[in-house]
């Protein structure tokens, strides 16, 4: 494989280095990276590819852009907005370097699909956001043989590794055998994410592809990296391969994939879900707020920042993270109507307080994000 006189001009500032030069650079331009997701981890992770090199560079993606993504995926711009995330990439990576060869995969990540999307690629870098996805990321890199170079966030804090058994080191099972129950992890729309954390993160995973596409240097192999941005400090786990790992243990029980969303503990979606008998809809909060004659009082339960942004005038707050010592503060004989963002906490906080003994409680549906959606458009989203 040649290189242009353009692309030996693009890529001069490697060329000059010893541990790159012209042959380590045509490793570069002859490895394919698979990147599962365009969000905030695959957006610098894709960008430097591009820009380092690499040759062909899948994208896994079947979301949209949404103006909350641009704070952290500067992949995408405002012009970008409803647009698919996928179609935005491309572009982006086109005109970075035009020499890439970008392949889009517009889909889920499904245990029916994923054996067929990866087996092309040399390497797959792990941008994903959610348990199931995670899990069945690592379980097809293991069955595959590929290397899963790992990265996740969360408000101030990152970490990073690769997962490579066939090179030696453990898989994201050994780290993490069961993944937590669901709703115990909040998300980023719920935590939050300070938007440089995943462009620190995501440059170290492609830091990470660099060094596997060239066979240079210490990699993340059998080393969990945990980034704290508060604190500005690196600190450093080593790992193992854990014979008794399910996937990749000496006795394997995990020899196909499986179905990640059962794995996880989360539901089956159906066409019409059933309705919870323990929420209300933001309409039936409405009524409670309009009507003092229904006796029904809402509390809110996100945190005071939260509260600050937006809010739903005469309704008082206890943010969750306080309710364990202000819940006495409620009536137990009061029925009381619980509302979040988007309804997790807000269902956290119910069953909290039902152990406690309260009975007449409901938890409202979507939250202040359905609020704002269905009542009140002036009710700013975030």
């Amino acid at each position: 494989m040649q290189l242009s006189n353009d692309e030996i001009r693009r890529y001069s500032r490697h060329l000059i280095l010893p541990e790159v030069g012209l042959a380590g650079q045509k490793k570069i331009k002859s490895t394919s990276v698979l990147c599962i997701g365009a969000g905030g981890l695959g957006s610098p992770i894709a960008m430097y590819l591009a820009a380092a090199g690499i040759g062909k560079l899948g994208i896994v993606d079947f979301d949209a852009v949404d103006f909350s993504n641009l704070q952290r995926q500067i992949i995408h711009g405002t012009q970008d907005v409803e647009r698919p995330k996928a179609d935005s990439a491309r572009e982006t990576i086109n005109g970075i370097n035009p020499n890439v060869e970008v392949v889009l995969h517009k889909t889920r990540l499904t245990s029916e699909n994923a054996m067929e999307i990866i087996a092309p690629y040399d390497i797959v870098v792990d941008g994903t956001d959610n348990f199931p996805t995670r899990y069945l990321t690592n379980d097809a890199c293991v069955l595959l043989k590929k290397p899963n170079v790992y990265g996740s966030i969360f408000r101030f804090e990152g970490q990073a590794s690769v997962f490579a058994p066939h090179l030696g080191g453990p898989c994201y099972r050994c780290l993490y055998p069961e993944p937590p129950p669901p709703g115990m992890v909040p998300s980023c729309a719920e935590g939050g994410v300070l938007g440089v954390l995943p462009g620190i993160i995501g440059c170290i995973q492609a830091t990470e592809i660099l060094k596997l596409a060239l066979g240079k240097g210490s990699s993340l192999i059998n080393r969990l990296m945990l980034f704290n941005a508060l604190d500005m400090k690196f600190r450093e786990l080593k790992l193992r391969r854990d014979p008794g790992c399910p996937i990749c243990g000496d006795q394997p029980t995990v020899k196909e994939l499986i179905d990640y969303e059962v794995f996880c503990g989360i539901p089956e979606a159906s066409a019409e879900p059933e309705s919870n008998p323990d929420e209300v809809t933001v309409q039936e909060m409405k009524k409670a707020l309009e009507d003092p004659k229904l006796g029904i009082r809402v509390i809110d339960v996100r945190e005071p920042d939260e509260f600050e942004i937006a809010h739903v005038q005469g309704v008082p707050q206890i943010p969750l993270s306080q309710i364990q010592e202000r819940f006495t503060e409620l009536d137990p004989n009061q029925t009381y109507y619980l509302h979040c963002k988007s309804g997790v906490r807000s269902m956290k906080a119910l069953n909290f307080l039902r152990e406690q003994g309260y009975k007449y409680l409901k938890s409202v549906k979507g939250g202040i994000l359905a609020w704002a959606e269905e009542i009140d458009p002036g009710v700013p989203k975030y």
